[in-house]
């Protein structure tokens, strides 16, 4: 019942245990009422749910039956009439004004219709019920509210709901979470303390506040998570996260040993031998690495096909084409299929094969009619990849003739006419791009980023990768983009700071350059050279941080 609320979340349990309040009888079905239940199935079967939630609507308040109440809101809910679903919510409510499922649907509802303020009296009435799991209440309480985008006002309604329940470890948690996702992260900081001091050994808000301090610092975030597991040496999960701070903070071999640790307490574990075998990969160990891999494919790994991925990729970054090409190839089914004959068609052309590896996805497309686009932009990169880039904007150029709105087709010749130093067939095609599809937001950045790269129309750039960031605020190239922008205009302080986000979050080499381009900037060129070099040893090849390094170098 009431499944379209149910995906919304509109009916999350808020720690209500059920059947924990019995609901008042129902009133018994007589002849006129059952008629009238009838005629609300006929409107419904006629394809006239607005008469049939109204009917039962007008039923249910004429005999207190709450069935019938709660039957108008899931036939409203159903035919997307939030108003009246919501008018059949109260009524209901008002049937059963004890019934936690009724006030979590009108509470649902009135979030959902971002009028969260008049959620506010009905939460209360739900987390004071008698019988309710209060703890349980708020630690889903943020979930109810996910669906408002106005983050500031739920975390408003959160405090106030928090306020009277000061020593409840819980509702500071759900006051941490509600003030991270409305951005103030001091906030969030003080709330989940604040928890940690009422409980603390609570592994939750140890590593929520541990989240909370990996967007400025990774080292804060290690410290933070190795004080618990000091206290705390039982606790997988935060020595498990302990593990992955200590690699973004790139102390790989203190990580190495957490992981050890766990693996020693837990050796038959399949999750911890898999997160042993990848953090060996991005320390590029690939003994250990393949090791571990290869042992979880004789232990009946959950996601075989996805470790043989991995192992793939391994050789290919060892440069044994041959070894990854036999890895993709043990790939027969499932959702890593298409990715590893993309793979393979890379380590052919690697090889010096190109028109092999070109025909080669051809083979692949007669196999995959549904994915001719993917594969296209698959054999575009080969040509990219060759220095071929005439070649792939005609091949896309001729392609998106054919789908002159296909989003992938219309960012890949973007990017392709970048290379060609085409910009009028760039901006065109990525304006057509956001036109076609608003959200994408990668559309934004990279037009944004390529105004900035040339120092050209830089307030446009900045209102351009604002947007990218406001649609994927978590995506670590846009974030370097941002911080482009904040160099070319000359705020080098705060281009560091964003571009030290950026490279912590995503230490790749093209972040490394435009960091350690404004790191010389400021005259930090010992931090400069190191972070140049930690991207060299990652990516020796890269193109935009040789040429950085090159041009900045006495």
């Amino acid at each position: 019942m009431l499944e379209r609320l149910s995906k919304l979340a509109l009916t999350a349990a808020l720690g209500c245990a059920a059947g924990a309040l019995a609901a008042p009888p129902a009133a018994e079905l007589n002849e006129p009422t059952l008629y009238e239940f009838l005629l609300g199935e006929i409107a419904l079967q006629r394809g006239d749910p607005q008469l049939a939630a109204q009917t039962y609507l007008e039923l249910a308040r004429r005999t207190g039956d709450a069935r019938v109440a709660r039957r108008a809101v899931e036939v409203a809910n159903q035919a997307r009439l939030p108003e009246l679903a919501l008018e059949a919510a109260k009524t209901w409510q008002k049937i059963e004004p004890q019934s936690p499922q009724a006030l979590q649907v009108v509470a649902a509802l009135l979030v959902a219709a971002k009028r969260v303020e008049e959620a506010e009296p009905y939460l209360q009435k739900l987390l004071a019920l008698e019988g309710v799991n209060l703890e349980n209440g708020f630690m889903q309480l943020n979930r109810l509210l996910a669906g408002n985008p106005d983050k500031a006002s739920n975390l408003r309604v959160v405090r106030s709901l928090a306020a009277p329940h000061a020593q409840l470890a819980q509702a500071h948690f759900a006051v941490a979470q509600a003030a991270l996702a409305a951005g103030e992260e001091a906030a969030a900081l003080a709330a989940i303390r604040q928890a940690a001091a009422l409980r603390p050994d609570w592994e939750i808000a140890a590593l929520f506040e541990a989240q909370v301090l990996q967007k400025r610092s990774p080292a804060e975030a290690a410290r933070r998570l190795g004080e618990f597991v000091e206290r705390n040496p039982g606790s997988r999960e935060g020595r498990m996260n302990y593990a992955r701070a200590l690699v973004l903070d790139k102390r790989f071999p203190e990580a190495r040993k957490q992981f050890e640790a766990v693996l020693a307490a837990s050796p038959g574990n399949t999750e911890v031998i898999y997160a042993v075998g990848l953090l060996a990969f991005q320390l590029k160990d690939y003994p250990v690495a393949e090791e571990n891999m290869k042992r979880l494919l004789g232990m009946g790994y959950r996601d075989a096909n996805g470790v043989r991925y991995l192992l793939g990729q391994m050789a290919e970054e060892q440069k044994l084409w041959p070894d990854a090409i036999k890895w993709y190839e043990t790939i027969k089914s499932g959702d890593h299929v298409l990715p590893a004959r993309m793979r393979t068609a890379g380590a052919i052309a690697k090889q010096g094969r190109l028109d092999e590896a070109r025909s080669f996805l051809r083979r692949v497309g007669a196999d995959h009619p549904g994915e001719q686009v993917q594969l296209l932009v698959a054999e575009a990169q080969l040509l990219r990849d060759a220095n071929r880039h005439g070649d792939a904007f005609a091949m896309l150029d001729e392609a998106l003739a054919k789908e002159p709105e296909q989003p992938e087709l219309l960012y890949d010749l973007a990017l392709t006419a970048e290379k060609l130093e085409r910009y009028d067939v760039l901006e065109s095609h990525l304006r057509k791009l956001i036109q076609v599809k608003p959200d994408h937001a990668h559309a934004y950045n990279a037009l944004g980023y390529s105004f900035a790269d040339r120092n050209t129309r830089l307030p446009e750039a900045r209102k351009l990768v604002e947007k990218a960031l406001e649609l994927a605020p978590e995506d670590y190239f846009i974030m370097d983009s941002l911080g482009w922008v904040q160099y070319r205009e000359g705020d080098l302080k705060g281009a560091a700071a964003t571009l030290r986000r950026a490279y912590a979050g995503r230490p790749d080499a093209e972040i490394g350059a435009h960091l350690g381009e404004v790191l010389w900037r400021l005259g930090e060129r010992g931090e400069a050279e190191r972070v140049w070099q930690e991207s060299l040893k990652a990516a020796p090849e890269n193109d935009t941080l040789r040429k950085t390094i090159k041009r900045l170098r006495p």
